[in-house]
């Protein structure tokens, strides 16, 4: 069995090349999803690469050049696919990208004209985990199993992977010859309903973001703080101004709901987050000066700020909160 690291999106936001260098010794497969991730992983692994998401016509020969094991879903683009390793992806009541299963025997008999390698076929869980329900999961399976059966005669040798950090927590198959691990890579559970049935496995988030208080300064009573005038000083307080915002990934729905770490406290956001700053009060902390560390997401001390808190402040869910820091933002190894 072969394990796939899912480092598209910048690997989820942690940085491509400070996760590629830590699991470069461990991995079989890196999985990404477009041309441009597969440039920058060439310049850091030679190891196989999943490019499951959309190419365009003009990029496919590099991608084959580089060494990219190729998604196919339809039948358009086969004759610019010679002699590319490619992986079909069977559309198991997802409704997404992919064939359907009914479509299976017409697409094999065309893909038979054609000169590809045909390495892999694979399918992706649609609600397996926000719920404990794990009916519509086992009838993708099943949907998936016949499909791949009929695949299978005709290739005998071809891999499976229906796969996903959700999927091995809870039914991923054991036959599968490649898993795809990806939230469950960074430290992240898929979902609350994951985290607390797995809990015991004690995943550790592995991003930190910390900033450091660009200013501190007291403001007077009923005084305005930031664009919008959402927010007014209910009395005389000291505030820091963080150097980031939501050009560097974090959120403008953290508005006067946020919250960050100065010096083990929790620090409330105040008034607006703008694009490269935002406002803190320091009531918590009064002896808070400039330079201090500000700390986004992770510990600091005994305090924890999650992307799960976070998600759930801004109505999302805990893969946005890393994937949308900047990749501009320095990333570091520790």
């Amino acid at each position: 069995m072969k394990i796939a690291a899912v480092v598209k999106g910048n690997a989820y936001g942690h940085g491509l090349a400070e996760v590629v260098s830590v699991l470069e010794p461990v991995v079989d497969y890196w999985q990404i999803d477009d041309i441009e991730e597969l440039r920058a992983l060439r310049a850091l692994s030679n190891k196989p690469a999943l490019l499951l998401g959309y190419v365009r016509r003009e990029d496919v020969a590099e991608a084959v050049r580089l060494g990219a094991e190729l998604s196919i879903y339809d039948t358009e683009r086969l004759v610019e696919l010679a002699g590319a390793r490619v992986h079909l992806k069977i559309d198991a009541l997802l409704g997404r990208q992919g064939i359907l299963p009914a479509q299976v025997d017409c697409y094999l008999d065309e893909l038979a004209q054609h000169q590809v390698e045909l390495v892999g076929v694979y399918g992706h869980y649609a609600n397996i985990e926000d719920t404990t329900d794990l009916v519509h999961a086992q009838a993708q399976r099943e949907v998936f199993e016949r499909a791949f059966g009929k695949v299978q005669v005709r290739y005998p040798g071809v891999k499976r992977h229906l796969s996903a950090t959700s999927g091995l927590m809870t039914m991923e198959p054991s036959e599968n010859d490649i898993l795809r691990l990806g939230i469950g890579l960074y430290g992240l559970y898929p979902s609350v309903p994951l985290a607390r049935s797995h809990g015991h496995l004690q995943l550790r988030p592995v991003m930190r973001w910390v900033s450091h208080l660009a200013q501190v300064k007291e403001l007077p009573e009923r005084h305005p703080v930031g664009y919008g005038l959402t927010y007014f000083t209910p009395r005389a307080m000291p505030i820091g101004i963080v150097p980031q915002g939501y050009a560097d990934g974090y959120d403008r729905g953290l508005s006067n709901s946020g919250e960050v770490l100065v010096g083990g406290k929790r620090c409330p956001v105040i008034g607006r987050v703008a694009m490269n700053m935002f406002a803190v009060d320091l009531s918590a902390v009064p002896a808070a000066k400039a330079e201090d560390e500000v700390v986004l997401l992770g510990d600091q001390g005994a305090e924890r700020i999650t992307a799960e808190e976070i998600a759930a402040r801004i109505g999302t869910i805990n893969y946005e909160i890393p994937t949308r820091v900047s990749a501009l933002l320095p990333r570091r190894v520790l």
